[in-house]
């Protein structure tokens, strides 16, 4: 094997090692920085102790940590209860409002979250923005 393959292999396995690191569950924080849970690239939520405690389907169903349905993502931001009744929406800005179309906050590009004061009530960088909306102003997955 000459020189050249040898480093096309080793940059395609740094390449494969950094896709790996980036698909792996993505850090939710509360406001003071600590870490309040995890919510992996195929949609399981994790508390802070590593407990699954629900997961975000592709089709936009919200399950809770007995795998029962309690929500539902559309696909234009959309979110619905177990009932089906409608209970907000995440806009493509990253606005929240709720069901009275109040404006209860806000997830920014880089992850950051907002409340109506624009006070910050943490992060998941690197998280879907709906995921991350409904974690925060939703609340589908408290005790």
């Amino acid at each position: 094997m000459n020189i050249n393959m040898k480093k096309k292999i080793i940059f395609s396995m740094v390449l494969l090692l950094s896709f790996v690191a980036v698909v792996e569950a993505q850090t939710v924080r509360n406001a003071s920085n600590s870490t309040i849970g995890k919510i992996e690239s195929d949609g399981t939520v994790r508390n802070a102790s590593n407990s699954t405690i629900g997961k975000f389907e592709s089709n936009g169903t919200i399950r809770n940590a007995s795998n029962s349905a309690v929500g539902k993502i559309e696909g234009n931001g959309t979110v619905r209860n177990a009932s089906n009744s409608y209970i907000g929406k995440v806009e493509g800005d990253g606005t929240v409002r709720n069901a009275s179309n109040s404006y209860i906050g806000k997830v920014e590009s880089n992850g950051t979250v907002r409340n109506a004061s624009n006070s910050t009530i943490g992060s998941a960088p690197g998280v879907k923005t709906e995921w991350v909306a409904v974690f925060f102003f939703f609340h589908f997955f408290t005790n």
